[in-house]
């Protein structure tokens, strides 16, 4: 958890720029579409760009001698991968490319089903292939899926198996509503969580106010859509 020493309201734009995984996945982009939201995200000084596997060879190019990095999805939006198929695109990604994070979708049928050491060994095996290459993980868990209980054992698994971060949501979730890191969630994974795992939260966090408000709460980072960044940032109301 950051202990801010400041409130968001007074940091700086570089400064809350660097809370920002600004998100570049529709699956309908086109080549100039990418290249644009990610030279974007770059200009913004965003801690990363969060990027589709197929964008990888843009992202790096990109990205290159800049202060920001590489986040690539993996197994996304739905988690429901074999352990093996995962680990084998995480092992593409991490050892092809300068990848310095990677965010994986945690199997939310399983964590649904309470099948907690299934959930652990899952995401374990990820995170031992991703830190061999010194990548970062963070476990998105779908939480508009979930129950309050739920998203507090998926923590706990998160954490026994070592991911540096725990998510609530992909965007892509259907059939349920869309809330997505509200402050609520934020709270309850920020409690469980403690200085033990990072938090990140995602998905409809589209208004300034949001986004300050989840600074100070202390959450690490979050992902913020294209479209948004400039409006959470201050650039453009």
């Amino acid at each position: 958890m950051i202990r801010p020493t400041k409130r968001a309201a007074e940091m700086s734009t570089a400064e809350l720029a660097a809370y920002i995984d600004q998100s570049v996945l529709k699956p309908e982009f086109t080549e100039a579409d990418i290249r644009r939201y990610i030279k974007e995200g770059v200009d913004f000084g965003c801690a990363t760009v969060c990027i589709n596997p197929s964008s990888l060879p843009i992202a790096v190019e990109l990205t290159r001698g800049t202060k920001t990095a590489i986040c690539v999805v993996c197994d996304f939006p739905f988690g429901t991968s074999t352990t093996a198929s995962k680990v084998l695109q995480a092992e593409e990604y991490c050892s092809k490319f300068d990848v310095a994070e990677l965010d994986i979708v945690a199997n939310f049928g399983w964590i649904r089903s309470g099948r907690w050491s299934d959930v652990t060994r899952d995401i374990a095996a990820v995170v031992e292939t991703c830190h061999k290459h010194n990548t970062i993980v963070k476990v998105i868990f779908e939480t508009d899926a979930l129950t309050v209980d739920e998203v507090k054992r998926a923590c706990e698994c998160a954490i026994e198996a070592k991911a540096d971060f725990v998510k609530t949501s992909t965007g892509f979730l259907t059939g349920h509503e869309a809330h997505g890191a509200t402050p609520e969630i934020i709270k309850v994974m920020l409690d469980v969580c403690g200085d033990r795992i990072k938090v990140k939260g995602s998905g409809c966090i589209r208004t300034r106010e949001h986004f300050l408000t989840l600074i100070d709460m202390g959450i690490d980072r979050m992902g913020i859509g294209y479209r948004s960044t400039p409006v959470v940032l201050g650039i453009q109301k």
